[in-house]
Order: C-alpha cells, then structure tokens, then sequence
C-alpha cells in the first residue's frame, strides 16, 4: 500500500493512472493534434511524426531489450516522447530530423540518466533542443517566420465565425473579437505542429486533466502568471498592452502549460516547491518572448527550470525537511 504522504514528496508517482496508461493517453492526445496538423498540410505532420514515432521506438528497443524484452515499449514512454517532440517541431522540417531528435531524447535524454523517471529533462524537450541548436538554419527554414506573427485580416471562416460571436455575445459587453484570432484555432502557414493545432490540443488537455494524469492546477497558474506578465509588459515597447489570447494561443504556451512544466522531471517535491518552479517557468517564458525576441522562448525557459530544479529541490529539502534518526521524512 502506497502511503499518500509518501507521494506527495515524490513527483514521480500518480495515483490516479499507471505509467503505461498515462504514457498511452499523452501519445493518444498527442497524435490527435499531430491530425489536425496533417489536415492542413497534406500530411507533412504526419510524415514528421511518424518518422519520429519509428525512431524512438527503436531506439528505446536498442537501449532495453536484450534486457526488458518488448516491457518497455509496452509502457508507451518512448511513443508518447515522440509524439510530444513531434508537437514540438515546424510541420515542415525534413523527418530526418525528426528522427535524429527522437534517438538523441531516447538514447542520451532518457537512457543516460537511467532510464523513466530518472531524467532530469522531458526527452522530448530535450530532442527539440538538439534540433534547434544543431541546425537553426534548417528549423528556421522551416517556420519561414509566418506563424509568429498575428495575421492582420482574417480568412473568411475567421470573418463569419467572427461576426456571430461579436452579434451574439460580445455586443452585450460592449466588445468586440479582432479579426485573426479565429485562424489562429487552426493556422494555415507555416509553424510548430502544437501551433497548427490549437483545436484539437485544447480538447486534448481537458483530456488530460479529467483523467487526472498531471497536475492541473500547475497548468493553470503557469497560464494565469504567463498571461499576466505577458499583458502587463507588452509586445510593442509599451506597458499593459500585451495581447494575452495571442500569446495563450502560439509559441508552443499550451504543451508547454499542459504537458513540459507538469512532466515529473520539472517539478519539486513539495507544494510551495512546484508553485515557485512554475511562476519561475512563467516568468522566464515571458522574458525569452518579449524581451529576447525568442518566439518559442517558453521551451527555453522550462529548459533552464529543469537545469535549475535539483539546485531547487535541495534547497527545498533543507528549508522544508528534515530527517529523523531512522531516515525518513518528517
């Protein structure tokens, strides 16, 4: 029997789900979104992620089975590592470097730190960080710059869409929906896959949050911290002019929200511990966009918390812990 005051000291643990049935509903929502992409670019998502799929499953089996046999793919770790580098990625890039990506998040991100729950980096975040710095001509090419920025006028679904909710709802406030933002639920151009599909990744983490297989109410305060900050300095030079649905809705916020900050690999082991690794995450997410110019600045930052967090967990254990003569926590 599991003690629950046990768990809440060790983030590696979920009472709610097994490891396999979260690993398998993260690839399932996951690949849903990977679909709504493909829709939309003649299935060059597709081709991305599953050439990343391919490649860190049998990474994973290079790495496991001459001792776990095919145990370790059952657990869905190495596909759902995939999936999410592959929400990760611009739907453009060349698979090679999907694949590359995949091996290099299985074999030196996961494997190297002694395998699940021993990473100290989401392997994904860790692949799309190999991609980025070892060839940002090919990820910049990629992109091309159109989806970072808010389309001045929108399509024509995006202008009847549009005029329903200002006729129907926002006119009672006395506001008004700007056009573009209907687009950016299902973006045409050029951009990361998670970006492409806003839709779909929205259902998705509701998915995940009812099945209770991550730490929700971490998603909503890095959301809640990111928005502020976002708003209040501004993406223009001014204060408190910053467009906080645009930066909800691109720049990789949501799998950062839903899926990077609430991997085990980034949080502390008590509650004030995760609240401060997120407002740190939030707070370096708004700094690396406004004031670096990164647009996917958010998976810098939850790159630099996961460098930061067992410097923090120390720390932690110190101010909070202490151990009793026979080891334990008290």
């Amino acid at each position: 029997m599991i003690d629950r005051k046990t768990v809440k000291l060790n983030t590696q643990v979920n009472l709610a789900r097994s490891t396999a049935v979260r690993m398998w509903l993260v690839f399932g929502c996951a690949f849903l979104a990977v679909t709504q992409s493909a829709i939309g670019d003649s299935g060059a998502s597709f081709a991305v992620a599953i050439t990343a799929l391919v490649s860190a499953v049998m990474a994973e089996l290079l790495m496991t089975s001459t001792v776990h046999g095919l145990g370790k793919i059952k657990d869905g770790s190495a596909a759902a590592s995939a999936m999410v580098l592959a929400l990760l990625l611009p739907n453009h890039i060349p698979p090679v470097y999907a694949a590359l990506g995949a091996v290099f998040a299985m074999v030196v991100v996961k494997h190297s730190f002694g395998g699940l729950g021993s990473n100290w980096m989401n392997p994904a975040l860790g692949g799309w960080l190999f991609i980025r710095f070892s060839w940002p001509r090919v990820f910049a090419a990629a992109l091309n710059g159109s989806a970072e920025y808010l389309p001045q006028t929108g399509s024509a679904a995006d202008q009847a869409i549009r005029d329903f909710f200002n006729r129907i709802i926002f006119l009672f406030v006395g506001a008004e929906l700007p056009a573009g933002y209907i687009d950016l639920f299902s973006l045409q151009s050029p951009g990361i896959i998670a970006d492409r599909a806003v839709l779909v990744l929205i259902f998705a983490v509701a998915i995940i949050a009812a099945c209770e297989i991550s730490r929700s109410w971490l998603s909503v305060l890095y959301l809640a911290v990111f928005g502020f900050l976002f708003r209040m300095a501004g993406d223009s030079g001014a204060w408190w002019n910053g467009d906080v649905i645009f930066a909800v809705l691109s720049g990789g916020t949501l799998v950062t929200a839903f899926i990077l900050v609430v991997d085990p690999s980034s949080g502390a082991k008590s509650v004030p511990g995760n609240i401060i690794v997120v407002i740190l995450a939030a707070v370096l997410s708004m700094a690396f966009r406004v004031f670096a110019s990164a647009f996917y600045g958010c998976f810098f930052a939850v790159a630099l918390v996961n460098a930061l967090t067992p410097f923090l967990c120390r720390l932690e254990r110190r101010l909070l812990y202490s151990l009793n003569p026979a080891g334990g926590v008290k």
